[in-house]
């Protein structure tokens, strides 16, 4: 159990690390993330017996195979997540950034510059990978992170974490923690540290996301939860258009960026729609559609009012026929999540209408939603994908783990009447 003492006791230690981190050179930075992943690697063995008894559990609780698979991590997980390390290492570093900058017509010098957040807590649910994306980035924009994984990974995060803050030598190792306790109560201590912790990131399904923004007292970065959708246009190449569906779907569907939805124009159903079926059903999926697509397949299950609304992160797709890209615009603005949407189309008149129509943090044009990721952005290992509409938005990255102040330089000046 972590007591309210015991979780304001890291919150101040990291107060304290990050103080010490964010005038740190580049250099020293880079060279904590590569001890980390040399670490990583060195100590894998070790880790996946952590995860091991964690992924033995949610098997004995039930857990399904699609949250188990976020759960695991093998020798080969680790490498990759290692590699994640190393990028962000080689990434350019934001703080000190100089945002905007102008001499002011009275002679003085204005530079608004980036520099780190403070402390950063990551509310997380079982995905021990965050643990390691989460702490480097930070590190790596100069923040302290205070780490709350789920307590289904309690065991493979105490290993990571233990295995992080041992790397580092020319950093405070107060500035990676892992947030004491299992259970509900030290995730209320940590939302109403307030004054220590400088920010929340929350990182999960809706009712996480939904507690810590209505519970906390500390300010939150909402990240979203990912009902994605995929709209095939009239105008289309059927090849493409099933390629990127199935891909969508199908390549990972535990992941929030996952399609969960299709909008199939009804010029072009009856052409793409039993194509479309096949391909699925011939990777597990079950669709849930709606009259105009059950009539091209018998094992299409009716779509409910909920379907519609769900972040399935399964093999489950829900489908709908549409009567134009404004009925599909309507469609996503009713029940999406301003996660990512994608249409399919070679029409460019329509991809631009759909652009500019379609209010999420991500639009594809004629690519899979399996895209909006940090990493296949170039950003390295992302902190979480966030659904507002503040100055993080979409993937976020080393940039979006800074705030900025403004540096003003003059030459005695003096403020007149």
């Amino acid at each position: 159990m972590g007591t309210q003492e015991q979780v304001l006791d890291v919150a101040r230690r990291a107060k304290q690390a990050a103080a010490d981190l964010a005038p740190l050179p580049r250099g020293t930075k880079d060279a904590a993330l590569h001890a980390i992943a040399d670490a990583l690697l060195a100590r894998s063995a070790e880790i996946v017996k952590a995860n091991a008894g964690d992924v033995s559990r949610a098997r004995e609780a039930g857990t399904s195979e699609y949250m188990i698979d976020r759960l695991s991590l093998s020798t080969e997980r680790i490498e990759a997540i290692a590699a994640a390390v190393r990028h962000v290492a080689s990434l350019p570093d934001p703080v000190g950034e100089s945002v905007r900058g102008y001499t002011l017509p009275n002679g003085l010098d204005l530079r608004q510059v980036r520099v780190p957040l403070g402390v950063v807590g990551i509310i997380y649910e079982g995905r021990p990978n965050v643990t390691v994306d989460a702490a480097a980035l930070t590190l790596k924009s100069g923040n302290a992170v205070l780490l709350r994984g789920s307590s289904s990974a309690y065991d493979s995060n105490t290993a990571l974490v233990e295995v992080m803050r041992s790397a580092l030598t020319e950093i405070p190792a107060d500035a990676i923690q892992l947030v004491p306790g299992r259970d509900r109560d030290s995730v209320k201590h940590l939302m109403r540290a307030r004054g220590l912790v400088d920010v929340l990131i929350p990182r999960g399904g809706a009712a996480l996301i939904n507690s810590v923004v209505e519970e906390s007292t500390v300010p939150v970065i909402e990240t979203g939860v990912g009902n994605c959708h995929v709209y095939v246009d009239a105008e289309t190449d059927l090849d493409m258009a099933v390629d990127i569906l199935v891909n969508a779907k199908v390549q990972r569907p535990s992941v929030c960026n996952a399609a969960e939805t299709v909008l199939v124009h009804r010029d072009i159903a009856g052409a793409f729609l039993p194509r479309a079926l096949e391909a699925l059903r011939g990777k597990g999926v079950t669709v849930h559609g709606d009259e105009a697509v059950r009539a091209y397949g018998d094992d299409v299950v009716a779509a409910t009012e909920d379907d519609w609304r769900d972040e399935y992160l399964s093999l489950d797709l829900a489908a709908a026929v549409v009567g134009s890209l404004e009925d599909a615009v309507a469609h996503i603005r009713k029940y999406g999540s301003a996660h990512t949407e994608a249409i399919v189309t070679t029409s460019q008149a329509a991809a631009r209408r759909f652009v500019a129509l379609v209010d999420s943090a991500a639009v594809m044009v004629n690519a899979s939603t399996r895209f909006t990721d940090g990493e296949e952005f170039g950003f390295g290992a992302e902190i979480g994908i966030s659904t507002q509409k503040l100055h993080a938005r979409g993937p976020m990255g080393l940039p979006e783990l800074t705030s900025t102040k403004y540096v003003v330089t003059g030459e005695g000046h003096l403020k007149g009447a």
